[in-house]
């Protein structure tokens, strides 16, 4: 089968959610002999024509000189390529700024959507914004053949708003162990087992990131490590320069090295994960897949993952009171072993790219399809 991905800013991943699932579906799709082609921004670091035999298509990619405008004429560009592509089935993740173009997408391709989460409700975008992204949801449910829902709260919003049944297929992880070698990367982050907690996270204001700060912020004792890249967005800047001069917070940048960011997931005290928008997070899995201790915004996507083996906060106090009080990881071992159950049982990436292949081939060669297709 022929694939083409689009909707990300391409592999390996740099930036976030999308690009991470990308990698993984797509290295694994070709090591089961598929064809696989993912769109890649001209300005990502990685220079090959193949990544782990995945073919690798650059387009010209204005984001850095245009904002937001770059994106859709990214997405344009990308979409004008699938044209000479004749790819089987389209894989389009996300809808924010490429469903405008959905017209543009070959007929002979299968085109299946990703819906990601609910875009137009992020705090980054004014309300103009959130308006046009009210109407770009609604071109991708309306264009796709057929649409994928990475938690059971988006399958549940997509049927209740359109009518619209979409597979449940969340992402995945990788259960990871800790080794000797962990030592060298506590080292290069100057910290050590069980005496830090860790934020992972693009900075946006709907991770609630400042929520975070605030609480940490009157916590001398407790010690706050941030992963991500704070200088590309003004939201970033002002978090770093409200509370990059306190001693006991630590604004790491960016890490793109999965490694480096497992080790320091495993051996965290406590994993502070602020999501509020979307479905199944791949950073909530990931930190789950690295036995560590989750601490998580309280809302349905969240819940829906971790269940009763998390803790869970609303404000800045409830984060105060937990961070201050003692806290042994020890003492939440089943907690932890319940979420890497989680990981073997349902999020594994194993499983998780087999059934897309089963998807896709459901609709490419009239094989049944055995997963979850709608939301009642």
């Amino acid at each position: 089968m022929k694939i083409g991905i689009i909707g990300t800013r391409g592999i390996p991943n740099q930036y976030g959610g999308f690009e991470q699932f990308a990698e993984n579906f797509s290295t694994r799709m070709v090591e089961k002999g598929h064809d696989v082609t993912v769109y890649t921004s001209h300005r990502h670091s990685f220079k090959g024509e193949f990544y782990k035999k995945v073919r690798l298509i650059r387009c010209y990619d204005p984001e850095h000189l245009m904002g937001t405008t770059g994106q859709f004429i990214y997405d344009f560009n990308c979409i004008k390529n699938c044209r000479q592509q004749n790819f089987d089935v389209i894989l389009q993740l996300g809808y924010t700024s490429s469903t405008i173009w959905s017209w543009l997408y070959p007929r002979s391709a299968i085109l299946v959507t990703n819906m990601d989460g609910l875009e137009w409700t992020r705090a980054k975008y004014n309300r103009a914004t959130q308006y046009f992204l009210t109407h770009a949801e609604k071109w991708g449910v309306n264009y796709s053949h057929h649409l994928i829902a990475d938690s059971k709260g988006i399958q549940d919003y997509l049927y209740n708003k359109y009518n619209a049944s979409a597979v449940l297929i969340p992402y995945g992880a990788d259960v990871y162990e800790s080794n000797d070698d962990d030592r060298f990367t506590l080292n290069r982050f100057c910290v050590t087992s069980n005496d830090y907690d860790l934020l992972i996270a693009r900075f946006e204001p709907e991770n609630n990131i400042e929520t975070i700060l605030k609480a940490y912020s009157g916590l001398q004792n407790r010690k706050l490590v941030l992963v991500g890249n704070h200088i590309n967005t003004s939201f970033g800047r002002r978090m770093y320069h409200e509370y990059g001069s306190l001693p006991h917070i630590h604004f790491a940048g960016p890490v793109y090295e999965d490694k480096q960011l497992n080790v320091l997931r495993y051996h965290s005290r406590l994993y502070m994960h602020g999501h509020s928008v979307g479905g199944t997070n791949p950073s909530l899995l990931e930190a789950m897949a690295c036995n560590a201790l989750i601490c998580a915004h309280d809302n349905l996507f969240n819940r829906g993952v971790l269940g009763t083996d998390a803790f869970y906060f609303k404000n800045v106090q409830e984060i105060a009171a937990l961070v201050s009080a003692p806290l042994n990881k020890d003492d939440h071992e089943s907690w932890l072993l319940n979420n890497k159950e989680k990981i073997w049982n349902d999020y594994n990436w194993r499983s998780i790219t087999d059934k897309i292949e089963m998807y896709f081939n459901q609709w490419k060669y009239g094989e049944k399809y055995e997963g979850v297709l709608c939301a009642v």
